[in-house]
């Protein structure tokens, strides 16, 4: 394997895990592939970085990379993940989460975990339904469009990720596709790099289940669609809103500062250990 490629020897459990369970066309490998890349990027040790992750297609990463893993509860990475950032603040915390995952029974905790500007990173893979358990509707789901649970078309408005996210408080909010690879790979980096509660939402094809019930065509087409129909935040800004409608907008949302939740807490320890009101 090439130097600048060293993923199978020195980022994969290659041969302990693989072969993987993604359905072919799925791009959870490449929201994969691009986390690896972001952290290699930024020179960080293995032993430095955790990554935890719910239940659902997108939280088998962790099975596959070598770095500290957690994979936890459907819906709950996020408690898991604070968990773990409290008790060792020095560790990078990555939470990977699919749209229903994060926002449907973990919607709680993602509100919160945002709320307190918690330093992590959560990537969440959009693929618009839940794609390990048969396809059923997710909370991401557009509207009219047909799923194992919505076969006559949904009905129900769907979360736009970013927007909740901004509006809950994270610092740094950005989306991707798994098209723009190189484009993600370096969102990816912006949000690791950033203090506080970071969200990157990346859009990813779902051949076997959504795509086959919208007949959106086979995972190159719907990998074309991505292309087709997304602008980055450039774009985006010289068009009028009836140009921008059914468009997906990549790139950074927000970018702010404000305390992070670890260092408020310690120095609060810190301060009532000092006052003496309590024993060391």
């Amino acid at each position: 394997m090439p130097a600048e490629f060293p993923y199978e020897h020195k980022y994969l459990r290659a041969k302990k895990k693989f072969p993987h369970v993604w359905c072919p066309g799925c791009g959870i490998g490449i929201v994969m592939g691009s986390i690896i890349r972001a952290v290699d990027s930024l020179g960080w040790s293995k032993n430095e970085v955790m990554v935890v992750s719910g239940i659902g297609c997108t939280s088998r990463m962790p099975v596959y990379l070598d770095f500290n893993t957690l994979h936890t509860m459907h819906g709950r990475a996020l408690a898991f993940a604070t968990g773990i950032k409290l008790a060792n603040p020095e560790l990078r915390i990555i939470a990977v989460m699919g749209d229903g995952d994060a926002l449907a029974i973990g919607g709680n905790h993602i509100i919160h975990s945002a709320r307190r500007n918690i330093d992590i990173t959560a990537v969440i893979v959009n693929n618009y339904n839940y794609g390990m358990t048969g396809g059923q509707h997710s909370p991401t789901t557009p509207l009219e469009k047909i799923t194992k649970t919505s076969p006559y078309g949904m009905v129900e408005p769907e979360f736009d990720i970013c927007e909740l996210l901004k509006a809950a408080g994270s610092v740094f909010v950005a989306r991707g596709t798994v098209y723009h690879v190189i484009e993600l790979d370096g969102l990816i980096r912006k949000a690791l790099e950033k203090k506080g509660f970071s969200v990157v939402e990346a859009i990813s094809p779902c051949p076997t289940n959504y795509g086959r019930d919208n007949r959106l065509g086979d995972a190159v087409r719907m990998m074309e669609s991505l292309r087709d129909d997304s602008v980055n935040v450039a774009q985006a800004a010289r068009m009028k809103p009836e140009e921008l409608a059914g468009k997906i907008v990549r790139g950074v949302l927000a970018d702010r500062e404000a305390p992070e939740y670890t260092d408020l807490y310690l120095e609060l320890c810190r301060r009532v250990r000092s006052s003496g009101e309590v024993g060391e």
